[in-house]
């Protein structure tokens, strides 16, 4: 009996050896996702599905959008929670926030997926304030009580264009209200001036102007990668969000 079950011990192990699926990555294990303005964290379902499967162990940060100071704070809880190196990935305004955030010794690098990526003393409103000619103007309706939302009918277009009709028409009407103090919140100390940084470009971005992505991107020495999609490309590419995820991770 001993002899059998050390034999079938044998076997599971060569197996597994064989087969690693869900088995620790060999770099950074942890993932923590920071989602943008307009949106909460369900969209990077995708995103999770493959880290997961990979191995990885994902957190997503539900930030209220309300200020930067208040989202800054969250994300550093959910980093706190981590028993290991993190990589800390952020989309859209999520980019202000990981820059600010990423400061924390446990951050072993920062990924920014079509994110705003600010310099010292800029804030989202100061990175979109002279926007070059011709350049898609963002659908922002007026504030109502100190939060932003985008119009509904020109959500898709603007935000999602290659995400599927049903997802996108979702998305538009459940728009979590971004407040104007997390546009105006400055970084003080970004994280990508003492971190490694990775940035995924979307070629199709009516949000973020392209430029502008590789503009800052360039400034702060990141790892770039580029490919078509829309603003919400997180959600309408999930393999591509992962894989550069998956390279900040395994980066020695």
């Amino acid at each position: 009996m001993t002899k059998t079950l050390i034999a079938a011990a044998t076997l599971a192990m060569a197996a597994t050896a064989l087969n690693p699926v869900n088995a620790a990555p060999a770099g950074a294990k942890n993932i923590v996702l920071v989602h943008g303005g307009f949106v909460d964290g369900s969209g990077w379902q995708g995103v999770y599905d493959i880290l997961k499967k990979d191995g990885y162990n994902v957190s997503i940060v539900q930030n209220p959008t309300t200020s930067l100071a208040d989202d800054v704070a969250i994300t550093k809880r959910t980093i706190a929670q981590q028993d290991g190196p993190v990589v800390l990935v952020g989309h859209s305004y999520g980019g202000v926030v990981v820059s600010e955030a990423g400061t924390d010794e446990k951050v072993k690098a920062v990924v920014y997926i079509a994110a705003f990526a600010p310099d010292k003393g800029e804030s989202v409103s100061s990175l979109i304030a002279n926007p070059p000619a011709g350049a898609p103007v963002p659908p922002i309706l007026p504030p109502v009580d100190g939060s932003l939302f985008l119009d509904k009918a020109k959500f898709a277009d603007a935000f999602a264009a290659d995400v599927d009709a049903e997802t996108a028409s979702f998305m538009a009407d459940s728009q979590v209200p971004w407040g104007v103090e997390a546009l105006t919140g400055a970084v003080t100390d970004p994280a990508w001036k003492n971190k490694p940084s990775y940035y995924l470009v979307a070629a199709d971005d009516r949000m973020i102007p392209p430029p502008a992505q590789r503009m800052m991107a360039e400034r702060a020495g990141s790892t770039v990668v580029e490919t078509a999609g829309s603003h919400a490309v997180y959600v309408s590419k999930p393999q591509a969000v992962a894989d550069i995820i998956e390279r900040a991770a395994n980066a020695k």
